[in-house]
């Protein structure tokens, strides 16, 4: 059994902390604490002593000075086996602390209520607890610090056991490094929001990421390249970071990436969608009256790329979509939920990962899209653009679109959004029919698509991720059938390709839009 003398307990969070307290004491420690943790022990029958009564000094200032005190830092700072620090700490009366105990001020919670006011949130900054952490971190040799309360009954065994190892404390100070960076890097952010008007509010002058590890990869996108899976820390969206796996494999690096591009491209859609990523490419959506239509539908589209792809579906997976989906080799099945029927059908294939997500509704969309260069990062917007009202845009060509083709349109564009540039997508009754991805030329993602296509070409309409640098993909377009097109405009050649598409009796709808996916 360790040897524990004093303990320093501050925490706001007091979750787990009067049975650890208890434990302490059983194991012969004097509990010092401060405020509110003080009387919340007191009132579960725990001894405790004052701060201000151990250092003999009161707190002051509305409690803002309280622990920062030779008597506390000098006890979490003191080395025990350097002569001259135990010389200077007998002189001065400091008694070594051997176990720490704090969780700071609510600050992330304080500013997340409607309505914080600057004033508030300044005074939820905390000084003293982290200086308490840093200190005992710092000198981790010969002081337990304690961040996370999930910590508390594992340290308690070491303690009781007496197998406090070195690597136990190092990895109790990385984690108290680790809270104070992000800690303090949200009172950076914080403060850089509250900046001038002329400022660059959305970017920050230094951007601090917080991600923790969800799990170690068996490889990255290729077996010589180690990965690993890292979560964003309170992010709340729907997604494939936060969805629970049910069944199967564990992901795998390139799992996460097409599970991720399947889903938000699902999102899209309010009537029921399926999609199905290849690749990281989409290679069949389509809506339908059930599920199971949508996914038949979609698969319909390129069955031999749907083969060993990943599926998202915006509603919950029954037994009938389930059967369908077992019906081939599938890697990975993403959905809001699933029946009992269909998780037993599902669950015969035991390789078939299941990640469900929990409804897709979410009231605001946000955050920023991250790309990593060698030595930097860019940062931008995510690409959230929707078209409102297509009916709205402009149609620069001389025939307008049908009913039929606004909708076609409508559907191609959101599709379209989610390919990779250079983009073609051909639509026909809210199915896809061919999907021309990541050519260097327009015209060859044209071709592309044309050529992808299982399902009839003719009466399709055309979605381009951006303008038509030349005429060639209008008549192309229209050589195979395609009826209408919905580009952004914008071109130097827009006449030219206005004048093609005249020429062949196209409606084209001109959204002022770009949606470019590198």
């Amino acid at each position: 059994m360790a040897n524990v003398n004093k303990v320093l307990i501050s925490v706001s969070d007091k979750t787990g902390v009067v049975n650890v307290a208890k434990g302490l004491v059983a194991l012969g420690a004097e509990i010092l604490s401060t405020g509110g943790t003080a009387q919340a022990l007191r009132d579960e029958g725990v001894t405790v002593t004052d701060v201000s009564a151990y250092t003999g000094s009161p707190e002051i200032l509305g409690g803002r000075v309280k622990t920062l005190h030779p008597k506390i830092h000098g006890g979490l700072l003191g080395r025990r086996k350097l002569d001259i620090h135990v010389k200077q700490m007998n002189e001065h009366g400091i008694e070594p602390i051997d176990v720490v105990i704090v969780n700071l001020y609510p600050f992330e919670a304080t500013i997340a209520k409607p309505g914080c006011s600057f004033e508030e949130a300044i005074e939820n900054i905390d000084i003293g607890g982290p200086s308490m952490l840093r200190s005992a971190a710092k000198n981790h040799e010969d002081v337990l610090v304690i961040v996370d309360p999930d910590d508390y009954a594992r340290v308690l065994d070491a303690l009781q056991s007496g197998t406090v190892s070195l690597d136990l404390r190092r990895e109790l100070a990385r984690k108290v490094y680790s809270h104070t960076s992000r800690y303090d890097g949200l009172i950076a952010a914080y403060f850089e929001q509250q900046a001038s008007e002329t400022s660059d509010l959305k970017f920050p002058s230094q951007l601090s990421l917080q991600y923790k590890k969800v799990q170690n990869l068996r490889y990255g996108e290729n077996p010589h390249q180690q990965g690993a899976f890292y979560q964003e820390v309170n992010a709340q969206e729907p997604s494939i970071s936060r969805a629970q796996q049910l069944h199967g494999k564990a992901m795998s690096y390139n799992n996460y990436l097409d599970a991720n591009s399947a889903l938000e491209l699902v999102k899209e859609f309010d009537d029921t969608a399926v999609v199905i990523v290849k690749h990281n490419n989409p290679c069949g959506v389509a809506l339908g009256t059930t599920a199971v239509d949508a996914y038949v539908r979609a698969r319909a589209t390129d069955p031999t790329s749907a083969f060993g792809g990943v599926i998202a579906c915006n509603r919950q997976v029954d037994l009938e979509t389930a059967k369908e989906v077992t019906s081939t080799f599938v890697e990975v099945l993403v959905a809001p939920g699933f029946s009992e029927e269909a998780l037993t059908e599902l669950r015969r294939k035991k390789d078939l990962r299941l990640l469900e997500v929990g409804s897709l509704d979410v009231d605001q969309r946000e955050g920023f899209d991250l790309k990593k260069l060698v030595g930097g990062l860019l940062v931008q917007d995510r690409d959230l653009g929707t078209l409102k009202d297509l009916g709205e845009l402009s149609i620069p060509t001389k025939r307008q679109p049908t009913t039929e083709e606004f909708e076609a349109c409508d559907f191609a564009w959101k599709v379209c959004k989610h390919v990779k540039s250079n983009a073609i997508v051909l639509v026909s009754n809210n199915q896809t029919v061919g999907i021309g991805a990541g050519q260097m030329s327009r015209i060859d993602s044209v071709k592309l698509s044309e050529m992808k296509a299982v399902l009839p070409v003719k009466g399709t309409v055309m979605a381009s991720d951006a303008f038509f640098p030349f005429r060639d993909g209008l008549d192309a377009a229209a050589e195979v059938g395609v009826t209408a097109v919905i580009q952004p405009g914008g071109s130097i050649r827009d006449e030219e390709v206005i004048k093609a598409a005249d020429e062949h009796q196209l409606a084209m709808i001109f959204t002022g839009m770009r949606h470019f996916r590198h």
